[in-house]
């Protein structure tokens, strides 16, 4: 999951606006995009990246990849992250009025979800 959210931010860099539209990132973060703006790109990029080293510390975690230094501690902060913006996100909503409640509500649904499964996973690991 976390290897898909990361691809979903990358592709907003590459294909830009529309993409930034579709996923629900607000009509001002498209409009930026669209004028040529660094932050939309740099934002995707950021969680873009965040997301990817989560997956690869998770597939660590699993035994699919080599043993990572930190595994715990980064898979641990990573899924405080996850529920805090899962459940943060009324007080989130008011520092960024612009994103839908639609946005809101799915997303953080979803960041519950990941968490959750994360969550999971790391009761059943440690």
């Amino acid at each position: 999951m976390s290897g898909l959210v990361a691809v979903l931010h990358f592709a907003c860099i590459a294909i830009g606006a529309p993409a930034f539209r579709v996923l629900g990132a607000g009509e001002r973060l498209a409009i930026m995009a669209e004028r040529g703006h660094w932050y939309p790109g740099v934002l995707a990029l950021s969680i873009g990246a965040a997301f990817s080293l989560c997956a690869v510390y998770a597939l660590s975690a699993a035994g699919m990849l080599p043993s990572l230094p930190m595994r715990r501690t980064v898979l641990s902060l990573f899924t405080a992250v996850l529920l805090f913006r899962a459940l943060a996100f009324p007080l989130l909503k008011a520092v960024f009025p612009w994103n839908s409640t639609a946005f809101w509500l799915v997303t953080s649904s979803i960041c519950l979800a990941m968490g959750m499964l994360h969550l999971i996973g790391l009761k059943q690991v440690w």
